[in-house]
């Protein structure tokens, strides 16, 4: 069998998975019949770089290409041609096999002063091009510069800052970031899928992590476990290719110490022993979850850029432990296992700091919790309190700041008050991402205002995000996802304050939960004019009224 990154390598724009913001810059200027003659591909490996070439080589080239489209049709001679390498019009070069001056005037300056042989461009793409010699990119500086209108070179590396700025600056520069685990997943479970294959989601997002972003690690790491377990995968067999890692069990001791439960914790540490678990790198996973957890309680919108990504299976069960815990019992948490983790190495017995720390933290004087009595029944049917007592502050009215008190949030006709809203808030934003990715990000940057009866007011800054909400479509989609989390058919109304500060905005502590306290850069940037201008692209005004934004 091929190996699975080569079998499916994508051949289209369609197929590469991820780096959007590359590719809808190159597939208008595909659309408009005006590429750049020279690009400049920089980022990690195995994202795409050398992937995304081709396809551009494929499209420019595409011989039955309709006017305005930027798909390669993959049928024509000069698709097929490309795709299996033999075309002559397209040359891949190894930089690192061909670094010396002469290499560069042989293969590509005497090369490109040739008019195609039968493609439109003759295209030069340059693999891991920081590894030319001085001499060399010297002789590349006036071709790059100023080539022939027939002529596209498309340069690659893993290692941007060795290439001279004087190259840099004749090149249309795109960086390439790492892949998300969600994008992985779906390429592998394609995969699967086209290899008739039985294998757990789970396993499948053990494999994207383990990959760190690069999606052809994960691609051969699948391969490895295909080659074990034949058309059903089950986890043991994942384990022999996939070291070990215990995420799962580091999110159930945190819910054991959200439940006070010392004795399940002890338990788990020392079955982990048993199991020759490393408690050393399970102490690392644990702390890194709970510092994952304490950015969400801060501002949910920082872990999509510093958080480490779980999966959606971890992020699910995550969500439902971070909703009982507070954010000084995560930060008490926190700070125990980092102890943990300095005393470990020495430890007599290992598992011992461990034991004393999860003691601690179920003690009933532990991040400031009351002491819980045997039987005691707690007010309100074990509800949050419907009110709050006045807390002296700034309050907004008619989108004004002014000193006074806030006063207790009004009461609901249903069994549920405005704190247990805000309480299971991030839990309501990863659960809707698995039903409209981009709705989540839209609704970190609102504030949720009230509730009254079935009712829940929900206030945008920008007009294009409330009108987004009130799609019947998209309403749905929100209103499902609050009845699945809150167990009740809430309604949403979606309202606008241009005056809503939302970088400003503080993590509510009415509950264990936050409201997202800054708007996620890729979404809000600028309310845009809702019609379009005159004689304007008709793809980029979409983009616009999606996204926001503004041409400059």
């Amino acid at each position: 069998m091929s190996t699975l990154y080569r079998k499916y390598r994508p051949q289209n724009f369609n197929e590469i998975v991820g780096q959007n913001h590359i590719k809808i810059i190159l597939q208008h200027e595909i659309e408009s019949g005006q590429p750049a003659h020279a690009y400049l591909f920089c980022g990690p490996r195995a994202v795409g770089k050398t992937t995304l070439a081709r396809v551009l080589a494929k499209s420019v080239n595409c011989a039955k290409r309709a006017g305005g489209k930027h798909e390669p049709c993959d049928k024509c001679a000069n698709c097929e041609a490309i795709t299996m390498g033999k075309s002559l019009d397209v040359m891949e070069i190894d930089a690192a096999s061909h670094t010396g001056v002469d290499n560069v005037r042989e293969n590509i300056i005497a090369s490109a002063r040739v008019a195609p042989v039968k493609l439109k461009y003759k295209i030069f793409i340059i693999d891991e091009v920081h590894m030319l010699s001085v001499p060399a990119f010297n002789a590349l500086l006036k071709i790059i510069e100023e080539p022939p209108k027939y002529v596209i070179f498309i340069l690659c590396t893993t290692e941007i800052h060795k290439v001279p700025s004087t190259i840099i600056s004749r090149c249309q520069r795109f960086d390439f970031k790492r892949i998300g685990l969600n994008d992985i997943v779906k390429k592998l479970n394609y995969i699967v899928s086209k290899e008739d294959i039985e294998v757990e989601k789970e396993i499948l997002e053990a494999i994207a992590r383990q990959a760190e972003g690069h999606m052809r690690d994960a691609e051969s790491l699948l391969g490895q476990i295909i080659n074990i377990g034949g058309k059903k995968i089950s986890r043991e067999e994942a384990d022999l290719v996939i070291p070990r890692t215990d995420l799962s069990e580091a999110i159930s001791l945190i819910d054991m110490l959200a439940k006070k439960d010392s004795a399940s914790g002890i338990r788990l540490i020392n079955k982990l022993m048993d199991e020759g678990v490393d408690l050393k790198v399970f102490n690392e996973d644990l702390v890194e979850i709970l510092r994952k957890m304490m950015i969400q309680k801060i501002s949910p919108g920082l872990t999509e850029k510093i958080g480490r990504e779980l999966g959606e299976t971890l992020e699910l069960k995550l969500a439902g432990v971070s909703s009982a815990m507070g954010l000084e019992q995560i930060i008490a948490a926190l700070e125990e296992f980092v102890r943990v983790g300095n005393e470990i190495k020495n430890a007599y017995i290992v598992q011992m700091p461990f034991e004393i720390a999860i003691v601690r933290l179920c003690s009933p004087q532990s991040a400031g919790q009351a002491p819980h009595v045997a039987g005691q029944v707690p007010q309100n049917g074990g509800r949050m309190p419907t009110s709050r007592p006045p807390v002296a502050g700034p309050i907004r009215v008619n989108g004004e700041k002014k000193e006074g008190l806030r006063t207790d949030m009004p009461k609901t006709d249903v069994n549920i008050n405005f704190e247990n809203v805000l309480e299971k808030w991030h839990e309501l934003l990863v659960r809707i991402k698995k039903y409209n990715h981009s709705l989540s990000f839209i609704l970190r940057v609102c504030q949720p205002r009230n509730l009254r009866g079935d009712r829940l007011c929900l206030a945008f800054k920008y007009k294009f995000h409330r009108d987004r909400v009130n799609d019947p479509t998209i309403k749905g989609l929100v209103e499902k996802a609050l009845k699945e989390v809150y167990e009740l058919p809430l309604t949403v109304e979606a309202i606008i304050d241009e005056n809503l500060e939302i970088a400003e905005q503080e993590p509510s502590q009415a509950g264990n939960g936050a409201v997202a306290s800054e708007p996620n850069p890729e979404i809000v940037i600028e309310e845009v004019n809702e019609k379009p201008a005159e004689g304007g692209n008709p793809m980029i005004d979409r983009l616009l009224k999606t996204f926001g934004g503004k041409i400059v």
